[in-house]
């Protein structure tokens, strides 16, 4: 019966997404609400039992996104996307100007949103590919493909910081394993197949961009290049700093209790790592503005975020009520009768949320709240095992995207590109990112 409720209230989910147009928060909240109850909750548990789980998600989750979206911003305005852009391209050339761009979107993309820095690229990407010709794809999808690759595999962005935190994951381990393991899947499945499309197909440069008048600098006085990537590499060594010094007191190298290795292992915790990083940015990046016009920007940089951290709470409500009902331990129990590696699971189960609802965070959050609770019960998992399955879970979560996904009609309607063809291009890079990642993390996972 507890099984039979779970494919009910998976498929009512994707029916209200996907039939009504309901908001997935409002989605996630009446299906967590309506599952409760038919699991035989008491009717005076069920509300903690929801506030918990949304309370609980929302501690880590959101301040990490409001810090990463602040830091994204100001580099935004500032103009260190198209520092980072220019000198990259200037020091690779112009024969590897599509590796520069994929390069410069890896390191803007760790702080920012997938949409938000692929509408920052494109007028860089498009001027690029302007000067020095050649079909668009091979300027366009190694960097599209970068921004897919780290939305999906790092914190702060929303989806593996929800997965990490309902798993159980370090999210300092979780950073470190998703840039090894984010770095080769772009490259093979973003870089080496943009080059190639670049070579198969022409695309032209978009009409509107060759309509419009030259884009007006943000900024008169941009950053240096040492300045944005002291930036972008800053919260990398201070999370960086916490992984290494716990790694020394397992092994009895340091003593976990004295205060100065406690004090380190602070600032490397990934929210107090981007707070530093956030007022370090302030002030490298404040040039001519006032005080006022940094907190503005800042405060402009919430606003889009506050759907995506909502959604992020509401998955975590409904994991919730699945760790308080008991479906975790049944679906456990089945995973363990068919032979099915939790991992494998984890993956199936992500693809098959994308490819119905279309949204990546929604994908990779209703995967982890379903299966956080056979997690807790499988014995044996290591850190490493739970960072490898939030990888797996992302990895499943990018694959075959299509019409249901607003990143698909993003791209397709920046470069100009027509349904049929995003299907043969886009789709099948997003779904390459997805096997390349899965299959990086299943080796990982039986590697280490």
């Amino acid at each position: 019966m507890l099984i039979f409720i779970l494919i009910a209230s998976i498929a009512l989910l994707l029916l209200l997404i996907i039939k009504f147009n309901v908001h997935a928060f409002v989605a996630l909240t009446i299906v967590s609400l309506l599952t409760a109850i038919a699991t035989g909750i008491p009717v005076d548990k069920i509300l903690p039992t929801l506030l918990t789980g949304f309370g609980n998600t929302l501690a880590s989750v959101a301040l990490l996104v409001g810090l990463g979206a602040m830091i994204g911003r100001l580099l935004e305005i500032t103009g260190g996307a198209k520092v980072l852009a220019d000198t990259l391209i200037n020091k690779f050339g112009e024969k590897r100007a599509p590796f520069a761009l994929g390069v410069a979107s890896l390191l803007f993309g760790f702080p920012i949103f997938f949409d938000a820095g692929l509408v920052v690229m494109l007028p860089i990407i498009f001027s690029v590919a302007k000067q020095f010709g050649g079909s668009l794809f091979k300027y366009a999808f190694p960097a599209a493909g970068a921004f897919a690759v780290t939305h999906a595999f790092l914190p702060p962005h929303p989806g593996p910081v929800a997965s990490g935190e309902l798993l159980g994951a370090n999210i300092g381990l979780l950073t470190i394993i998703g840039v090894i393991i984010a770095i080769p899947t772009w490259y093979f499945a973003a870089y080496l197949y943009g080059t190639y499309l670049g070579k198969k197909f022409h695309l032209e440069l978009p009409k509107s961009f060759l309509n419009v008048a030259p884009i007006n600098e943000t900024t008169l006085n941009p950053p240096s290049f040492k300045k944005v990537m002291f930036i972008l590499l800053l919260p990398l060594c201070l999370i960086m700093l916490d992984t290494v010094l716990h790694t020394l007191s397992v092994t009895k190298v340091v003593d976990s209790s004295v205060l100065w290795v406690q004090s380190l292992r602070l600032l490397g915790k990934t929210p107090v790592a981007l707070l530093i990083t956030l007022l370090v940015s302030i002030v490298l990046l404040k040039d001519q503005r006032s005080y006022e016009q940094i907190e503005k920007i800042c405060d402009n940089a919430l606003g889009p975020i506050c759907a995506i951290v909502l959604v992020t709470g509401a998955g975590g409500m409904f994991g919730g009520v699945l760790r308080t009902s008991g479906i975790g331990d049944q679906l456990a129990s089945m995973l363990s009768d068919t032979g099915m590696p939790i991992i494998v699971a984890a993956f199936v189960i992500s693809s098959a949320l994308r490819v119905a609802q279309g949204s990546a965070t929604v994908a990779i959050t209703t995967t982890s709240a379903l299966i956080a609770p056979t997690v807790a019960a499988t014995t044996g998992l290591s850190q490493f095992d739970l960072c490898f399955i939030v990888i797996s879970i992302a990895s499943g979560a990018t694959v075959l995207a299509h019409v249901n996904d607003s990143g698909f009609w993003l791209v397709s309607r920046f470069l100009e590109i027509d349904t049929k063809t995003m299907f043969k291009t886009w789709t099948v890079q997003e779904t390459l990112i997805g096997l390349v990642g899965f299959a990086f993390s299943l080796i990982g996972s039986i590697i280490l």
